[in-house]
């Protein structure tokens, strides 16, 4: 099986499409090619019950979970709404990814 190639990188601000969080943005922490999957800061929390340890003390924490690359947008530079993402070649030949809602580049 062929990994899928994800037009969203980590440091993207994206805005959730679906679920409980629908509507809040967030940047990207982490990719995960293999399963499709990001961690968007702020999205999806869930609290962890942890045992003490003899390195950590426990108690409740509270982390971010991975949702699925599908059910995230990135967010459009010029209207801060979600858009889909292109591939654009420069004259000097550079390849950048476009905003396709607005046109304007990415990063």
């Amino acid at each position: 099986m062929t990994q899928a190639k994800l037009k969203i990188k980590k440091g993207d601000e994206v805005i959730v499409l679906t679920g409980r969080d629908k509507g809040k943005k967030g940047e990207v922490t982490k990719v995960n090619l293999e399963n499709s999957r990001v961690t968007v800061q702020g999205i999806n929390q869930v609290k962890k019950h942890r045992k003490p340890t003899q390195q950590a003390p426990g108690g409740i924490d509270t982390i971010e979970l991975p949702i699925h690359a599908s059910n995230v947008a990135l967010v459009d530079p010029k209207s801060g709404k979600a858009t889909r993402v292109g591939f654009k070649e420069l004259k000097d030949g550079t390849k950048v990814r476009v905003a396709r809602a607005s046109g304007e580049t990415i990063d």
